[in-house]
C-alpha cells in the first residue's frame, strides 16, 4: 500500500529515504501558509497584490490621489514634494490599527500640482529620527547629477503603453532556454551607460542573429550604486531610471516577444542595500520592519540587509514584487539570485557533506516557504514562465515540483561547471586534463531536475578574475587575434574556446547560458567605473567593432558560437535527455558520446592527430560531418577537406581522421527528427 507522506521526489530518489519524513514536513509546512493565505486572501494570485494597495494610486471613485505605506514602527509620516514645496509637515498621513498610513490628495485640489514626473519623498519619524525616505512602493525614483541623491518620482503618463506582443508565447524556449546574459548599461560600445532603446534597436538583432532564445537582464531594479552590477537593490518596484523610462523598458521587451524571444531578469530578493536613504532598511525607524534584526539580519560578506521571509506583510511586499514584474512588463520570469544564501541561515558558508545538512541543520524555513510560495505564484500566473535558481548547495528537490515535495524552481544554474573551467585553465597544464574529471563534472547533475549549463557567466568576466578568452590567451589578445598573424597562443586559445563551450552546451545541462560578448572572447574583465579607476568607462562597454572586423578571430569565434547554437537548437539537444558515452580515452584525451541521436566527439589532445581512428557508433550506417570547429570559417585548419561519408563495419565503428585540439558533430545521412523528452 502506497503511503501518502512518501512523496514522489523520495520515491525516485532511494537515497532520500531516510529524510523522507522531513521532505513531507517540508511540504505540509509550505501547505500550511498556503492555506492561511487562501483564508485570508481568496488565494495566492490576489495576496500578491500589494502594489496596487500601497504607494500612489488615482482612486477614481474617490476622484484624487492616495498614497499608503506600512510602516507599524514609524511616530509620524509626512508626504513632501514638488506639488508642495517641499512643506516636510504639511500632508500628515493617518495612521490605523494596523500600521498602514494613508493621505488623500482631491483631485480639484492638486490636479495643477501632483503631477507626472514631479518629485516626491515621505518624512518618517520614529526611533531613528526624522529622516526623508523614498516610498517604498514608489515606481520611479531619480538621481540628482548634482548632488547625487535619489528621490521619488510621481509616474503617471497620459497614455498607457500599447502592448503589441500577445501573440508571443514563452512555451517553446522553455522547452530548451539558450540563455544571453545581458547588462543593459554595458552593452553599448560607447564610453558610458547603455538605454533600453539602445539595446532594443543595437543589440536585440545580434542577440537575434546569434540565435539565443531568452535574454536574462542584469541591472534592472533600481541599485544606489552601479558599480554593484544591480546587486544591491534600493526600490523594488522600480526600473531603473539609468538606462530609461518605464515605457522604454516596456518598448525593449515588446520588441523582443515580437522577435520570439523570452525576456527573463535578475530578481534580487536574496538581500537588499542597507543604505538608509536610498531603501528599505529602518524605514519605520525600527531594525525589524522588512528585515530581520541585528545580527541575523545583516550578511557580512555582502554588507547588505537580509528579508525576514516569515513576516506576513514581508510576504507580501516581496510575492507582490514578483507578480509586478510578469504582469506590469511582461517578463517571462526570473533567474533568482542567491538562492543558496536564503536558504540557510548560515548562507552556504559551510561543506555540503551530509543530507543533514540539506533537512535539519542551519536550513531556513521560513525561506524555504517563501521560496515555494514565489515558484507557486510564477507558475499561477502563467504556465510558460521560467524560474532558474542560483542555487550552489545542492538542495534536493529544489527544482521538482512542490507537489513532488520540491520547491518549484524551473531549472538550476549548474554552478560547479564554471568553477571547472577555470580551475583546469589556472591550474592544469593541457597535457594533465582528465577526461573523467571532466565527464563527471559535466554530468554529475540530479535526475529529473533541469539545469542550465554555463562555460562562464558574468561572474567570471568581473574585475580581479579572468574570462575563459583571458584565461587562455591572455596579452595575446591585445596584439594577435588578426588572422594575419601568426601565434601559437591564440591558435591554442580559439581551439580551446570553441571546444569548451561546445562541450558545456552539448553535455551539461538541459538548457545554456552566456554572457554577453563572451561568444566571441570578448577581451579584458568587466570593471564599471569607481574610484580605483578614476569612473572610467573603459571596462564597463561591450567592443561589437571587434566581432565585426572580418580579418580578426573575434569574427571567427561568433561564427562558431552561432553555427552551435544553430545545431543545438534545429536538434532539440538540450531537450532530448541525457547524454550517453561511446568512448573516452584517458591516454589520448578523446571523449565521444551520443546525445539527441548525434555523436559528438571531442579530442583534447595536445599534439597527436590521429588517422583511422576507430570507434564504435550507435547505429550502423552512414554518418557524416555536419560541425567540425577545425573548419577554416570557424578559425581552425581545415585538415579535414571536403564533405566525407563514413560508412560503419560489420561490428558498428567507423573510422575517421580525428585533428588534435578539435571537436566533430556527426549524423547519420538520414537521421530523423529527434523528439524531445516530456518535461519531469
Amino acid at each position: 500500500m502506497n503511503n501518502p507522506n512518501i512523496l514522489p521526489i523520495v520515491k525516485d530518489s532511494p537515497w532520500l529515504n531516510d529524510h523522507a519524513v522531513e521532505i513531507f514536513e517540508r511540504y505540509e509546512r509550505y501547505r500550511s501558509v498556503l492555506n492561511s493565505i487562501d483564508h485570508d486572501f481568496g488565494n495566492l494570485l490576489e495576496f500578491a497584490r500589494a502594489h496596487e494597495y500601497y504607494g500612489i494610486h488615482f482612486d477614481s471613485f474617490r476622484n484624487g490621489w492616495v498614497y499608503r505605506e506600512w510602516a507599524p514602527q514609524a511616530y509620524n509620516l509626512f508626504l513632501m514634494g514638488d506639488f508642495n514645496n517641499w512643506n516636510r509637515y504639511s500632508h500628515p498621513l493617518k495612521r490605523d490599527h494596523r500600521g498602514d498610513w494613508e493621505l488623500f490628495l482631491p483631485y480639484h485640489d492638486y490636479k495643477d500640482a501632483f503631477l507626472h514626473g514631479s518629485k516626491v519623498k515621505v518624512h518618517v519619524e520614529g526611533k531613528n529620527g526624522a529622516l526623508d525616505r523614498i516610498p517604498a512602493y514608489i515606481r520611479r525614483v531619480i538621481q540628482d547629477l548634482e548632488t547625487h541623491d535619489f528621490t521619488g518620482q510621481l509616474w503617471f503618463p497620459e497614455k498607457s503603453f500599447n502592448w503589441t506582443d500577445r501573440r508571443f508565447d514563452a512555451t517553446a524556449n522553455l522547452e530548451q532556454p539558450l540563455i544571453y546574459e545581458c547588462h543593459i548599461g554595458m552593452a553599448q560600445e560607447k564610453l558610458g551607460v547603455g538605454t533600453y532603446l539602445e539595446f532594443a534597436e543595437n543589440i536585440l538583432p545580434r542577440i537575434k542573429a546569434s540565435g539565443y532564445n531568452t535574454i536574462q537582464m542584469m541591472a534592472i531594479m533600481e541599485h544606489p550604486y552601479y558599480g554593484s552590477f544591480g546587486y544591491h537593490v534600493s526600490n523594488f518596484f522600480c526600473p531603473t531610471s539609468r538606462f530609461g523610462t518605464p515605457e522604454e523598458l516596456k518598448y525593449l521587451v515588446n520588441k523582443a516577444h515580437e522577435m520570439g524571444i523570452s525576456v527573463i531578469m535578475d530578481l534580487v530578493h536574496s538581500h537588499a542595500v542597507k543604505n538608509v536613504f536610498e531603501g528599505l532598511n529602518e524605514f519605520d525607524g525600527s531594525d525589524h520592519q522588512y528585515f530581520h534584526p541585528e545580527p541575523r539580519g545583516y550578511h557580512e560578506g555582502w554588507d547588505s540587509k537580509l528579508f525576514d521571509y516569515g513576516n506576513r506583510e514581508v510576504q507580501h511586499f516581496l510575492l507582490s514584487n514578483v507578480r509586478y514584474w510578469l504582469e506590469e512588463f511582461h517578463f517571462d520570469g526570473y533567474r533568482w539570485d542567491g538562492v543558496t544564501s536564503i536558504l540557510y541561515l548560515h548562507h552556504g558558508n559551510i561543506t555540503f557533506d551530509n543530507l543533514e545538512k540539506y533537512f535539519k541543520d542551519g536550513v531556513d524555513w521560513d525561506a524555504v516557504i517563501y521560496l515555494q510560495l514565489a515558484n507557486q505564484l510564477i507558475h499561477d500566473f502563467s504556465q510558460s514562465a521560467m524560474s532558474i535558481a542560483e542555487e550552489v548547495s545542492g538542495m534536493p528537490g529544489l527544482c521538482r515540483s512542490i507537489k513532488d515535495g520540491g520547491i518549484g524552481f524551473n531549472f538550476r544554474l549548474a554552478m560547479g561547471i564554471p568553477d571547472f573551467w577555470i580551475k583546469t585553465l589556472k591550474h592544469k597544464p593541457d597535457e594533465h586534463w582528465d577526461m573523467f574529471e571532466m565527464w563527471h563534472e559535466l554530468t554529475n547533475r540530479p535526475q529529473l531536475e533541469r539545469t542550465i549549463a554555463y562555460a562562464e557567466s558574468h561572474d567570471q568576466a568581473l574585475v580581479g578574475d579572468k574570462s575563459i578568452a583571458f584565461w587562455l590567451m591572455d596579452k595575446e589578445m591585445y596584439s594577435s587575434m588578426s588572422k594575419l598573424q601568426n601565434s601559437l597562443v591564440v591558435d591554442r586559445g580559439v581551439a580551446l574556446h570553441k571546444m569548451i563551450r561546445m562541450i558545456t552546451i552539448a553535455l551539461g545541462g538541459e538548457g545554456y547560458l552566456n554572457f554577453i560578448g563572451n561568444e566571441f572572447g570578448h577581451p579584458e574583465w568587466v570593471d564599471f567605473p569607481r574610484l580605483g579607476n578614476e569612473w572610467s568607462y573603459q571596462y564597463a562597454r561591450r567592443q561589437w567593432s571587434l566581432v565585426d572586423t572580418d580579418h580578426l578571430r573575434y569574427h571567427d569565434l561568433f561564427e562558431w558560437d552561432k553555427a552551435m547554437i544553430k545545431l543545438v537548437t534545429d536538434h532539440k539537444v538540450l531537450a532530448s535527455g541525457p547524454a550517453e558515452q561511446l568512448h573516452l580515452d584517458a591516454e589520448k584525451k578523446i571523449i565521444a558520446f551520443k546525445r539527441a541521436g548525434l555523436v559528438f566527439i571531442f579530442s583534447w589532445n595536445i599534439s597527436e592527430s590521429i588517422f583511422g581512428f576507430e570507434f564504435k557508433v550507435p547505429e550502423k550506417g552512414k554518418y557524416k560531418i555536419i560541425l567540425n570547429s577545425d573548419d577554416k570559417k570557424f578559425g581552425g585548419f581545415g585538415r579535414i577537406e571536403g564533405d566525407p561519408i563514413y560508412p560503419s563495419d560489420k561490428e558498428g565503428k567507423i573510422q575517421i581522421y580525428l585533428p588534435n585540439r578539435t571537436c566533430l558533430i556527426f549524423t547519420p545521412s538520414s537521421m530523423p527528427k529527434s523528439t524531445p523528452l516530456p518535461h519531469p
